[in-house]
């Protein structure tokens, strides 16, 4: 893939003009010019370009990091992870995870985000690093600069992690309200939802976890046999408002007994009308404070 120097900046945290700089004075990259002057840069050098960062996270000064090889750089990078402050430890995971990831690295992104969870935990793993990862790398898949087998790759990687995590639960008791978690038929970015299932059982919340492209036939099933205190559902793609405002209003007839809890893409959500019996998380925070003390 080619990029550009904005590019590089969005994808590695570092202000293009400090990458010109490391450019100058370290050699830190070498791009390519194109026929109006324009810096191009290949994968080699964007993957340069996270490994530099990680280490500059650690402590490292970019004059030392620039003048090792990339061998060198990497074994560097193998014993450094471990000895990084609160500040900037979220940052190293981060370029490390998107450098694993273009390598479709499957061993070394599982052990990394291992370390991660027991480092931080799990909630703050995902709202420091999971999260931001994935809307870094969202960047690059709407720009074409990573193939779906990456967002495949990478997504079925969290998930696993994810699903282990609920597994691993010491969590037995489940006395609290119940949970009915699931995405429309037509959505299947489910990790914001496992993550709340994760969550939910946590706070011994009752969940029932259908995952995504769920119709709402089934979801009617689920209410025809038993009691259900809350749906959480997220509305992530793009969608007509018509579309979303049709769906809202038929969701609100099958789960009327129950309290409806609504996450996702503001700029479809914000734009439905009449539904003030419906709660939207418009934050991560919101939520967690939410099911700490459910109604």
């Amino acid at each position: 893939m080619i990029y550009t120097i904005s590019d590089l900046e969005q994808l590695s945290g570092v202000h293009s003009h400090t990458i010109r700089i490391w450019e100058q004075r370290y050699n830190a990259l070498k791009p390519k010019r194109s026929r109006g002057n324009t810096r191009l840069y290949d994968d080699s050098q964007l993957k340069r370009l996270l490994n530099i960062v990680s280490l500059n996270q650690s402590g490292l000064k970019i004059s030392k990091i620039c003048s090792l090889s990339d061998q060198a750089v990497e074994a560097l990078l193998d014993q450094q992870y471990n000895y990084h402050s609160d500040d900037d430890l979220a940052e190293f995971y981060i370029t490390r995870l998107i450098k694993f990831s273009l390598d479709f690295n499957d061993a070394a992104f599982i052990s990394l985000i291992s370390d991660c969870v027991d480092v931080m935990g799990v909630p703050q793993t995902y709202r420091r690093v999971t999260y931001p990862l994935l809307v870094r790398l969202g960047l690059m898949w709407r720009k074409d600069e990573i193939c779906p087998a990456h967002e495949h790759f990478i997504s079925n990687l969290i998930r696993q992690k994810l699903f282990t995590e609920i597994n691993n639960s010491k969590t037995v008791r489940n006395d609290g309200k119940t949970w009915l978690l699931f995405l429309p038929e037509d959505e299947d970015h489910d990790i914001g939802l496992i993550f709340a299932n994760y969550m939910l059982r946590l706070n011994h919340q009752k969940v029932i976890y259908l995952g995504s492209k769920v119709p709402l036939d089934s979801v009617k099933e689920v209410f025809a046999n038993i009691d259900v205190d809350h749906v959480l559902l997220f509305m992530v793609r793009s969608r007509l408002e018509a579309s979303a405002q049709d769906y809202v209003m038929l969701l609100s007839e099958v789960c009327k007994t129950a309290k409806i809890h609504l996450a996702g893409n503001s700029m479809v959500i914000e734009k439905l009308k009449n539904i003030d019996h419906i709660n939207w998380f418009k934050t991560l925070e919101e939520f967690e404070k939410s099911i700490q003390n459910p109604n």
